[in-house]
């Protein structure tokens, strides 16, 4: 795994692409000859701008090989949006940014807060992310005087957003996988992801699945121990469906046990959440605590009042020695969750 400085400088050689030429801050590109509206973003340009430059659905954007320090939103008018990377390395095009939460606003007004310490944010249904790294390398030791240490690498409200083949890296609250609204069920669709941090670093409210993705914990130069979690849903009560991984892989940099699997999140904005995880079919390795994979956040809410679950899971972070501490679903039970039942109506098309 690249350190987290050296994976900027991580590029690939751009595939022989038909390049439509677009100067952005003019009018929108339209591609030819087959009329799709695809605008091409490159070293130099902003992904930004060319966000900006989307006048309906539909449209595609697509980053050449480069890094692309700058924050980024899609706002929610801009629906059925793709942004994929030119080349299928996700390693190629890096979408990256240093801000935390607690990171002072330009105007002193106050800080950014953790959502706002997004690199990527988008509110648009039917938004495609794919073959990119989107990522936050702000580090605790550059910033002592910091204590708002959540820093985001994606933040992502919006129903049916589908994310492959994408790198998100960051340390704190990497991925914030959210709703537009308290009473929406977003959902989101990750596959083949690599999603990397330390504390509660996959987090929120959406139905999301996760298939066939690699959540990897970092070292972290800390006395205590759990030195973090990979999961804090915060899942409301009446959504039967939270946070599903399958056929996923758990990797550390960290020693052995160093890890949670999970904690539950209750905001204070909504007390009424019962947060929700199934972690099933997946190979779970020895830095997630075998004993205790779990933990509470507020002695209010504790973990065995919510919905965390697994199932036919392997590997030494996955065997069961003490079966209060590890609820497992029945095959019965396993039947309500699958990627299917948990996206409901929708059915995503499968990458050509």
């Amino acid at each position: 795994m690249l350190s987290r400085r050296g994976f900027l400088t991580t590029t690939a050689t751009a595939s022989a692409l038909p390049v439509v030429p677009v100067v952005l801050g003019a009018a929108p590109a339209w591609a030819a000859p087959s009329g799709r509206r695809v605008l091409h973003v490159r070293p130099g340009d902003s992904v930004q701008r060319a966000v900006d430059a989307v006048t309906g659905p539909g449209w595609t954007i697509v980053v050449h090989p480069g890094t692309y320090r700058e924050a980024v939103a899609v706002l929610p008018e801009k629906t059925e949006l793709t942004i994929r990377g030119a080349v299928g390395d996700p390693g190629a095009a890096v979408l990256v940014l240093d801000r935390a939460g607690g990171t002072p606003l330009p105007d002193g007004s106050g800080t950014y807060g953790t959502a706002g310490s997004a690199t990527f944010t988008s509110a648009a249904a039917g938004l495609t992310v794919r073959d990119l790294t989107l990522a936050n390398d702000w580090l605790r030791a550059d910033h002592p005087e910091i204590t708002g240490t959540q820093a985001v690498a994606a933040y992502l409200t919006g129903d049916r957003v589908q994310v492959d083949n994408v790198r998100l890296l960051a340390h704190q609250d990497t991925l914030f996988a959210d709703t537009t609204a308290l009473d929406a069920f977003d959902r989101m669709r990750f596959t083949g992801c690599h999603i990397e941090g330390d504390v509660d670093f996959v987090f929120g409210r959406a139905t999301a699945v996760f298939d066939g993705c690699r959540f990897h914990t970092l070292a972290r130069d800390v006395p205590f121990t759990p030195k973090g979690m990979v999961f804090a849903p915060a899942t409301a009560r009446a959504n039967p469906h939270g946070f599903l991984a399958v056929r996923s892989r758990f990797t550390s940099a960290a020693e052995d046990g160093a890890y949670k699997l999970a904690r539950p999140w209750v905001p204070s904005y909504e007390t009424t959440a019962r947060p929700s995880l199934v972690v099933r079919d997946s190979l779970i390795g020895p830095g997630i605590d075998p004993y205790a994979p779990y933990t509470d956040m507020r002695e209010a809410y504790p973990w065995q009042s919510m919905r965390f679950r697994e199932y036919r899971n392997t590997g030494p972070g996955a065997v069961i020695t003490a079966p209060h501490n590890r609820p497992q679903l029945t095959a019965t039970e396993a039947e309500a969750h699958t990627p299917a039942a948990y996206l409901g109506t929708w059915r995503p098309p499968h990458r050509r």
